[in-house]
């Protein structure tokens, strides 16, 4: 197990980042560096004391880190590691936030060929404003987090992940497969960000639809406004899986509205009911 006094690198100092500063400040005595473009967010952060030192170049933090915490875009993510891949240092824990995972761990995994370890997370938390402005570690407090089942990680660093994650706050870290986790997340990730904007976007604004929404609209749509950039390419990424979703979920639309329409109440109700049963189950 590594000493609690290791240094760690955040690479992209955005709304996820800067919350994982914050979160890690709390209780890691090693210093915490961060690396983006935006070098007035860098400068920020430091006044603001989420971090030790902000870097434009990633060489320097790199090497002076046990651990790398990676909070980019899928592809950026790949393509980040592949050019500091000489950076890293040797035995180095890195780990990401990315939402897809299938495509991207044995490309990582080939691209280090063992010079560091990649034990891959998801943290199911977040919120639907972008920037280190809205950053807040309490987002992890009793949130799900997820961690990547891969046979050539070490255990000992898969447990400082795991401990990290709880003294974070997170409250449950579950451990699945890259193949497991797309296919999960297509359906209570992906498919609920999908339906949201479905549901937003197919108002027909015949009224000022503002001064008829309550507590079961805002909800529900709480997570139409999206990152467009972001979610574009975790769907692209997870099609497969997310189209085999919303096929799932078009049926069981479809079984309401044949209901409708056929003036079945006694099916309305087995509806509701499997659907109370199934949300008071977890």
């Amino acid at each position: 197990m590594i000493e609690n006094g290791f240094n760690i690198t955040i690479v992209g100092f955005g709304l996820m980042g800067a919350s994982y500063a914050m979160a890690l400040k709390k209780f890691h005595k090693g210093k915490i560096y961060a690396v983006d473009i935006d070098k007035e967010s860098l400068l920020k952060a430091k006044d603001r004391g989420l971090i030790d030192e902000g870097f434009v170049e990633p060489k320097e933090p790199l090497e002076d880190s046990k651990l790398v915490i990676i909070c980019l875009y899928p592809k950026l993510l790949v393509k980040f590691i592949e050019e500091n891949k000489e950076n890293f240092q040797n035995n180095a824990i890195i780990t990401d936030i990315s939402g897809v995972k299938c495509d991207y761990i044995e490309k990582i995994d080939n691209i280090l060929q063992k010079k560091a370890d990649f034990v891959s997370t998801h943290p199911m938390a977040g919120r639907e404003k972008q920037g280190m402005d809205y950053a807040d570690a309490n987002i992890f407090q009793n949130a799900n987090f997820i961690i990547i089942k891969k046979e050539n990680n070490k255990k000992e660093n898969v447990k400082l992940i795991e401990n990290l994650a709880k003294n974070m706050g997170f409250l449950r870290v579950t451990k699945v497969t890259a193949k497991e986790h797309d296919n999960i997340i297509a359906f209570t990730s992906q498919l609920t960000h999908a339906i949201a904007v479905s549901l937003v976007n197919s108002d027909d604004e015949k009224f000022n639809t503002k001064l008829f929404i309550g507590d079961s609209y805002r909800d529900l749509t709480r997570i139409a406004k999206i990152n467009s950039e972001l979610w574009s390419e975790l769907f692209l990424e997870n099609k497969e899986n997310l189209i085999y979703r919303i096929d799932n979920f078009i049926d069981k639309l479809e079984t309401i509205k044949n209901a409708l329409l056929n003036e079945d109440k006694d099916r309305l109700i087995k509806e509701f009911k499997e659907s109370s049963d199934r949300r008071d189950r977890f």
